[in-house]
């Protein structure tokens, strides 16, 4: 929100200085963006007018003009500008005058004749960056008037960020009412008195979109001099505020916008049939805006609508957006007829993106307008217009819903509880003060207050956001640090599951870097992956790029890994923990915690002592086992060869326990064809599991080690080249029972002394009991139990 210091005090009188406004405003949570100082240092410069403007005998671009400075007197001027010409009003600036920027004025010679001042641009005076030429005045500008005075200088243009929940102060007054809040000020009243109908000329409103339009107010106004010169006052506020004026009819719609906040708009009544209908928009029913463009509308949509070819048959403006093309006011307009409607705001939210429009009327209304603004908006609107274009008013039309208006509701505020929030007392005297000066209506009750929130602060709907306009008014840096009292409880994490940090640190210390990526993505990535399964749309994309809820970990972190790719780092390693969504009939998307990586280039970082080689499947599975470790896990492999998969080169993870086996999710490279289409040089490794059963663990027990030797016994086995290592371990910790401590593979070989299609593997059996030592005979026992069950479940051999 954008406005003029100057204007903004004519609302509330204050003494502070606009350093100290500026820091006040950003204390009290309207953050001051900029301060753009206006029209500093213009001692000097005068409202002039061109009588002559002959071209200068040395230059082609130059002029030399006689220019009226007041009483009669001229001077000569030489000018560059190419609007200068005779009649024109614009700023001199005398000899002796200093500009903004430092710029002195004296008299001097341009290519042999005399020039005794400057006729200068707006930008050049600092109230405006446009130096395309002088700055033209009106007509009516008095000759040799004080230039400052005239244009109501100094002046500063200030810029606030609001928060979502403060639409109120999207208005020079709504603005006020803190300023006085905060300064110890009171906001002076609006002259708000009905403008008296002098005419019968009136149009019928009727409403059919609901609680959607629960108020529309119109007027017409009949017999306005549309060619009227928009006053300077009002031209300057605009621009001040960062408006372009345009013409004076559409300047005071957009004026008073700016001053209470109630987006309007003015029609040209003789281009609309009535009665005017507010409905929803038909299926693909097309509507010519004031931009030019004609756009397509669904029922989503809300407009006006005039009677032309039927009741409501022409939609004739965007309701809560923007105008309409055909019944616009131009200089050609007689006769008005002013519209101000309350749009509640789901009924405009995401309308303006979805048509690629951001409008500032559509920007108030997606956040919340005063419902009781429309008439008030009218009749301000109706004043000026009849004061300055003339024109004779007709009645105002209002159509209204009532059972669709909420009244403000009394909501109750305990001393004891704000001093229990706030950690200090505040003086009664200073809460009512603060109320008041904010627009509260304050009652007071025996535990505190009563207080009723005007219709522009709906965000004022509960007792805590009573104390929280105390505390910003009465200032954050008066409540004291002090610490909290009483015992606090404490809560011990679980021993059963491993904390998200450490697995965290876990894979950092592994050489891999944490990423933090959209939970929004492209719908088009997702189906590039083949992952749009369970994917759920946004009905309000923050763009097209955005407009899906990720189904997956892997494609955002792999996008994310590209771009360092593409930035010349030829090994990457990133991670990221994070929620991933599927939709489900009826009910919310579930969300599904879990950690994923990736990873491409070199297995290690390069370095003088050992050669380089390219990361493998085994080396991003022992950093997915390192994960496993910390929780105890015993986790299996089984290949697996889903769409986004390099064939052989992918497996599924389980969890396998007492309980049974858990799918965690996916480990392996991608497929070629997938990197191809993600314009991916690097072969890429990733893995992705859902975190919860990964970092269950059991509760950790204490036991003594045995005190009995263990024994080894190393086989060789001989079998079929498709037969994974997972399957003949789990057939050798079946058959070798409670005695099997551990066992591991040692060897794997293919080659001569082995025949095709076929590999050997060497395993070590450690056997171990915890209350005797075992006997050769024990051992012997477990050996043969283990070669019957490979020999059986999967046709191996002994090697010899």
């Amino acid at each position: 929100m954008k406005f003029s210091e100057n204007w903004l005090r004519q609302h509330v009188p204050t003494d502070a200085t606009r350093e100290q406004l500026a820091a006040t405003l950003t204390a009290i949570g309207l953050e001051v963006e900029e301060v753009v100082a206006l029209g500093e240092s213009l001692d000097g410069v005068v409202v002039a007018r061109i009588v002559s403007a002959e071209k200068h005998p040395e230059a082609d671009r130059l002029q030399v003009c006689q220019v009226e400075i007041g009483d009669g007197a001229t001077v000569q001027i030489v000018c560059g500008a190419p609007n200068a010409r005779a009649g024109l009003k614009a700023p001199l600036a005398t000899v002796g005058a200093l500009l903004p920027g430092g710029m002195a004025i004296k008299a001097a010679k341009l290519r042999g004749v005399e020039s005794f001042g400057m006729l200068c641009s707006a930008k050049e005076l600092g109230v405006d960056p446009d130096a395309s030429g002088l700055l033209e005045l009106p007509e009516d500008a008095p000759v040799g008037a004080p230039l400052a005075q005239y244009l109501g200088l100094p002046d500063a243009s200030i810029e606030i960020k609001l928060t979502p929940n403060r639409a109120d102060c999207f208005s020079v007054r709504g603005i006020a009412f803190d300023v006085a809040a905060a300064c110890g000020s009171s906001v002076v009243p609006l002259d708000a008195a009905p403008m008296p109908a002098l005419s019968d000329a009136q149009m019928a409103v009727e409403l059919d979109a609901g609680a959607k339009v629960p108020r529309f107010v119109g007027r017409a106004i009949d017999g306005v001099n549309a060619r009227a010169q928009t006053p300077v006052w009002m031209v300057e506020r605009l621009r001040r505020s960062g408006i372009r004026p345009i013409s004076f009819l559409v300047d005071v719609t957009q004026y008073v916008m700016l001053e209470l906040g109630q987006p309007m708009h003015a029609f040209d009544r003789d281009s609309l049939s009535a009665p005017v209908v507010v409905r929803p928009a038909r299926a693909g029913e097309q509507c010519k805006l004031l931009d030019g463009r004609t756009v397509s509308l669904d029922e989503d949509f809300l407009v006006v609508a005039d009677s032309q070819g039927g009741r409501g048959a022409r939609a004739v403006a965007l309701g809560g957006i923007m105008g309409g093309h055909d019944t616009r006011v131009t200089d050609a307009t007689v006769n008005v007829f002013l519209e101000a409607a309350h749009w509640i705001p789901s009924a405009i939210i995401g309308r303006g993106r979805k048509l690629g429009l951001h409008t500032d009327a559509g920007h108030r209304f997606e956040r919340g307008v005063d419902p009781e603004l429309p008439r008030q908006a009218v009749e301000t609107a109706t004043r000026l217009i009849v004061e300055i274009a003339g024109g004779v008013p007709g009645p105002t039309t209002e159509a209204v819903l009532p059972e669709h208006l909420s009244a403000p509701q009394p909501v109750r505020l305990r001393r004891e509880r704000l001093a229990r929030v706030l950690g200090l007392r505040v003086a009664d005297a200073e809460v009512e003060r603060i109320l008041s000066a904010l627009g509260l209506a304050v009652a007071a009750t025996d535990e505190g207050w009563s207080v009723t929130a005007p219709s522009r602060r709906f965000d004022l709907a509960i007792e805590e956001d009573l104390i929280e306009e105390i505390a910003r008014i009465h200032g954050y840096d008066a409540v004291p640090t002090t610490l909290p009292a009483g015992a606090a409880r404490l809560i011990a994490p679980s021993e059963t599951r491993v904390d998200a940090s450490v697995l965290r640190r876990q894979l950092a210390a592994r050489d891999y870097l944490e990423a933090v990526n959209y939970a929004f993505v492209d719908a088009g990535l997702l189906a590039t992956w083949q992952a749009q399964d369970g994917m759920v749309p946004l009905a309000n994309p923050l763009s097209a790029e955005l407009g899906a809820m990720r189904t997956r970990l892997l494609p955002g972190l792999v996008a994310a890994l590209g771009r360092n790719l593409a930035r010349q780092q030829p090994r990457v390693r990133l991670f990221e923990l994070g929620n991933v969504f599927a939709a489900r009939a009826g009910q919310a998307p579930l969300e599904t915690l879990r950690i994923a990586a990736v990873a491409c280039g070199d297995a290690g970082a390069e370095q003088w002592d050992g050669k380089s080689r390219p990361l493998g499947f085994h080396d991003l599975k022992g950093d997915l086992d390192s994960l496993a470790a910390l929780s105890g896990a015993r986790l299996d492999y089984r290949a697996s060869q889903p769409a986004w998969a390099h064939p052989g080169r992918s497996a599924d993870v389980y969890r396998v326990d007492g309980q049974g086996e858990t799918c965690l999710g996916w480990i392996g490279q991608l497929h070629p064809r997938l990197q191809r289409a993600l314009d991916l040089d690097a072969e890429v490794l990733g893995f992705e599991l859902d975190l919860a059963p990964l970092a269950q663990r059991p509760l950790p027990r204490a036991g003594a080690l045995s005190r009995y030797p263990s024994v080894r016994r190393d086989l060789a086995f001989v079998v079929a080249q498709d037969v994974p290592w997972s399957a003949l371990a789990a057939s050798v910790q079946a058959a070798a029972g409670p005695s099997l401590r551990d066992l591991v593979l040692f060897d794997r070989y293919q080659g001569k002394g082995v025949e095709t299609g076929c590999k050997s593997l060497a395993m070590g059996l450690i056997l171990q009991d915890e209350s005797r030592t075992l006997t050769d005979r024990d051992v012997e026992e477990v050996v043969k139990a283990v070669m019957a069950a490979i020999e059986r479940d999967h046709g191996a051999k002994i090697r010899a």
